[in-house]
């Protein structure tokens, strides 16, 4: 049976998300243990950059809790905010993924990792690291996230920038008064050292690198990849990587510098700085206790090194062997063409926009409107009337140079749409960036699935020249792609998990302008490929 996503359980309102595969809900087997965690969702007062506020965390930590696994385990997550246990077991996943908020901007604050090992006995495809460490990327804002994006909606602008980057909720020393605020990773010579990275900044892919050490890739989105080596990692926002840093054969007398910056491609203002953690080895008695060490530090590519970005991405595969095999869906039964970027719209009466006019997203010229009710329990009841249709554009309603000059016509359309498919249907997806406002590189993800990425180029797509020369042998698995900035990227997934899938840009400024849509699948004809109910303790919308 294919693996699948847990996202959200049953409504959109739920107030965690976590991006975890199991099968369908209702039929899963576990063949591991049961695990239990307890969230209590807090306000907690945090400082930060010499500024404290209160912020929403789960049980007082920023970031939040480890949750770890083994693939085959159950995990049982009892919430306490209004109460609501999750409930789901883990199958054909290893590696890293993370839990967040899927609320407004709420997972600026409320994150943490999720850590699949193998089932017991069974060894990675890669050398026993001497030691795992998660390194979760995020974006502080000194100010209330809530009312930085509700000003900016009311608006029709751009919202506010953060003031800093973070790892594990750390800013580092090049920000102000937050030397202390530094996370510190002690190694010892001559070790291999897993560290599970996480983009959970809220709005900017980021260039990682580790002065005087090189990277050996491993896992992506927790699926494992060809090995390949590297000075510098990209990860957009939603992302998942692990990564193998094999320390020098004997203690340098030097601090190293790990260090995160932005990948930048939009019009858009972005935080211009860079968030830095220490790399420190522990010495023998020999070393003197006192000395001040030189701190090395990476060179990173320039803020907007496109190319970096395009040919990183082309390097993570699939292993596609016996043992972990690529799956691709190789017979089509339906093809979309998605354009997605940014557009205008005329304001409200209630908002306070310069020419009547704020910016939007979309999708095939659809900006996305979140709807009252959630889409999944309209569906699952057939109540659908006023809460979503089933006419998303499986092509953009005009063609233009998509790459090009825009047209003179920016305006999106806004609507509840969803795409309705039968149960295993294979699907090939071509995303196209496009030049309105400012051509720019759009992490998309999806839920309920994980997909193949199986093209990907600059310009336009071309229909008849690009298939091709499709990847259709170990194309990288993946549940998060960045769409080139001026290009375009193809993905295939069988929608083998019934239910309805949000398939949204994570950059959140993006989604809070409407860039997301729905995918509808229905039920299968047997009793495991059908939608489960709804659990008893669903918190209502």
């Amino acid at each position: 049976m294919a693996s699948h996503f847990l996202k959200a359980v049953f409504a959109f309102c739920t107030f965690l998300l976590l991006c975890v595969l199991l099968p369908q809900l209702a039929h899963a087997k576990h063949t591991g243990i049961t695990r239990h965690y307890k969230f209590d969702i807090k306000l907690q007062n945090v400082t930060r950059l010499c500024k404290t506020k209160s912020i929403l965390t789960v049980n007082g930590k920023f970031p939040g809790p480890r949750i770890i696994a083994r693939e085959g385990d159950r995990v049982l997550i009892k919430v306490a905010n209004h109460t609501y246990l999750y409930n789901f077991t883990i199958i054909g996943q290893r590696g890293t993924l993370f839990w967040h908020a899927h609320i407004s901007w709420l997972r600026a604050t409320i994150y943490g990792p999720i850590v699949i090992l193998p089932k017991r006995h069974v060894p990675y495809p890669f050398p026993q690291p001497f030691k795992e460490v998660p390194i979760i990327f995020g974006e502080w804002w000194n100010a209330n996230t809530e009312t930085i994006i509700s000003q900016a909606l009311k608006t029709g602008s751009g919202p506010n920038v953060s003031d800093a980057y973070t790892i594990n909720g750390l800013p580092g020393p090049l920000y102000n008064c937050s030397t202390k605020d530094t996370f510190k990773l002690k190694v010892k010579p001559g070790k291999t050292y897993l560290l599970r990275l996480i983009n959970a900044a809220l709005n900017n892919e980021l260039f990682f690198s580790v002065a005087n050490h090189s990277l050996t890739v491993v896992e992506a989105d927790a699926v494992y990849v060809k090995p390949f080596r590297t000075q510098t990692i990209l990860i957009t926002p939603g992302q998942t990587t692990n990564v193998l840093l094999r320390t020098k054969p004997k203690a340098p007398n030097a601090i190293f510098a790990m260090a995160a910056r932005p990948y930048v491609t939009g019009p858009a203002a972005f935080d211009n700085s860079t968030t830095m953690g220490l790399l420190e080895y522990e010495t023998g008695p020999n070393h003197k206790k006192n000395k001040k060490l030189p701190l090395l530090k990476p060179v990173l590519p320039k803020l907007n090194d496109t190319s970096f970005s395009f040919k990183f991405s082309q390097k993570i595969r699939s292993l596609a062997n016996a043992k972990f095999p690529a799956k691709v869906p190789k017979n089509i039964n339906r093809k979309f063409f998605f354009t997605v970027g940014l557009g205008l719209s005329s304001c409200s009466k209630s908002q306070r926009c310069t020419n009547n006019t704020q910016v939007l997203a979309g999708i095939n010229n659809v900006s996305f409107i979140q709807p009252n009710t959630a889409l999944l329990q309209a569906h699952f009841f057939n109540k659908t009337k006023g809460v979503f249709t089933t006419d998303f554009p499986t092509n953009p309603p005009f063609k233009f140079n998509y790459t090009g000059n825009p047209p003179s016509n920016l305006m999106l359309s806004t609507g509840t749409k969803v795409v309705v498919l039968p149960y295993k249907t294979s699907v090939e997806l071509v995303l196209q960036d496009t030049s309105i406002i400012g051509a720019e590189s759009h992490p998309l993800h999806l839920h309920g699935f994980n997909f193949f990425v199986v093209g990907m180029g600059f310009g336009n797509f071309d229909s008849k020249k690009d298939p091709p020369k499709f990847n259709l042998v170990d194309p990288a698995e993946r549940n998060t792609i960045g769409v080139p900035s001026g290009g375009w990227v193809a993905i295939r997934f069988l929608t083998d998990n019934p239910g309805v899938w949000f398939m949204h840009c994570h950059l959140e400024v993006h989604t809070s302008w409407g860039l997301k849509m729905a995918w509808v699948v229905m039920d299968g004809k047997k009793p495991n490929q059908k939608l489960a109910p709804p659990p008893s303790d669903l918190p209502k919308c």
